[in-house]
C-alpha cells in the first residue's frame, strides 16, 4: 500500500525495493564485528532492573544470566556526537548521559532500528537522509554506530511532522487514516505549504510530476520550520540535544 501511495504522488524508487526481512545476514555480520572488537556486549539486564537509572544503561546491574540476552553497543564515557542538520543546524548530544549503552539486537532476537538503518543506508550507498524530526534524537546513535563500523555518515535533514489538533503526529496516531490519493496535486500543495514554502501556481499542472518539477526549482531550505520532538525537549534531555 505504501508503495502504491508514493507512486500516486509521483514518487518512485531509484532501484529495487529491498525488505529488511531479507537482510538478517548483513545485520548479523555487523553485529559480530562489533562483538569481536569489544564494542558490543551481551546484556542480561531487564527493563525493571534499569528502572532506577531511568532506563539508561551504563553497566550491567544484574548478575543473573538470561538465556536470551540483548546485545548493546558499549558507549564510551564522555561520548559526544556533533553533526550539522540541514534544518536545525548544529546538533550535539552526550550519548552516554542521554541514551547510554543502547540495544543492537533485542532479547527476543529482533534487530534494533538503529543497527538496521545504519547497515541498510551504507549497503545502498545513501548519501542524504531526509526524514521526520521525531528521529532527530536517534541520529547521534546512528552516527556513533557508523563510526564504530567504519561506515560513511550521510547528510541529514529532519522535517517537521504533520500533527493533529492535540499535537500528535498523524502518521501513527490512533485510528490514523491512509493518505488519500484521489487528489494528489491538492495534497502536495498542502504539504508544500506545511514546509513553509511560498505557494506554487497550480494552473496548468496536470500530474504530480508537474508539481514536483516546479517544487524542485522553487524549494527554499531556509524556509522550512524547525520542530523538535517532545522527547528532545524534555527536562531530563535539556543538556543532551542542543540545536544551534
Amino acid at each position: 500500500m505504501q508503495l502504491d501511495t508514493l507512486a500516486a504522488f509521483g514518487l518512485h524508487p531509484d532501484g529495487e525495493v529491498v525488505y529488511q526481512s531479507s537482510r538478517h545476514a548483513l545485520y548479523q555480520a555487523a553485529l559480530e564485528r562489533l562483538l569481536a572488537t569489544g564494542q558490543a556486549f551481551e546484556c542480561h539486564c531487564s527493563r525493571r532492573a534499569l528502572a532506577a537509572t531511568g532506563g539508561i544503561h551504563r553497566g550491567c546491574v544484574t548478575t543473573q544470566r538470561r538465556p536470551d540476552p540483548a546485545i548493546r553497543l558499549r558507549v564510551p564515557d564522555g561520548c559526544m556526537i556533533v553533526f550539522e542538520d540541514a534544518v536545525h543546524g548544529r546538533i550535539a548530544q552526550r550519548i552516554d548521559q542521554h541514551v547510554g549503552d543502547f540495544v543492537l539486537r533485542r532479547s527476543d532476537g529482533l534487530w534494533a532500528y538503529q543497527l538496521a538503518v545504519v547497515v541498510d543506508d551504507a549497503a545502498q550507498g545513501i548519501t542524504q537522509v531526509v526524514r521526520g524530526a521525531d528521529l532527530l534524537d536517534s541520529t547521534p546513535r546512528q552516527i556513533l554506530l557508523q563510526q564504530a563500523l567504519g561506515l560513511p555518515t550521510p547528510a541529514y535533514a529532519h522535517l517537521p511532522l504533520v500533527l493533529d489538533a492535540n499535537g500528535r503526529k498523524l502518521s501513527k496516531s490512533d485510528a490514523a487514516h491512509p493518505v488519500e490519493t484521489h487528489a494528489p496535486l491538492r495534497a502536495l500543495a498542502r504539504l508544500w505549504q506545511w514546509l513553509g514554502q511560498p505557494p506554487l501556481a497550480l494552473a496548468g499542472m496536470r500530474t504530480p510530476q508537474d508539481f514536483l518539477r516546479a517544487a524542485r526549482e522553487a524549494f527554499q531550505p531556509a524556509r522550512v520550520p524547525r520542530w523538535l520532538p517532545a522527547s528532545a525537549c524534555a527536562p531530563h534531555n535539556t543538556n543532551a540535544i542542543t540545536p544551534a
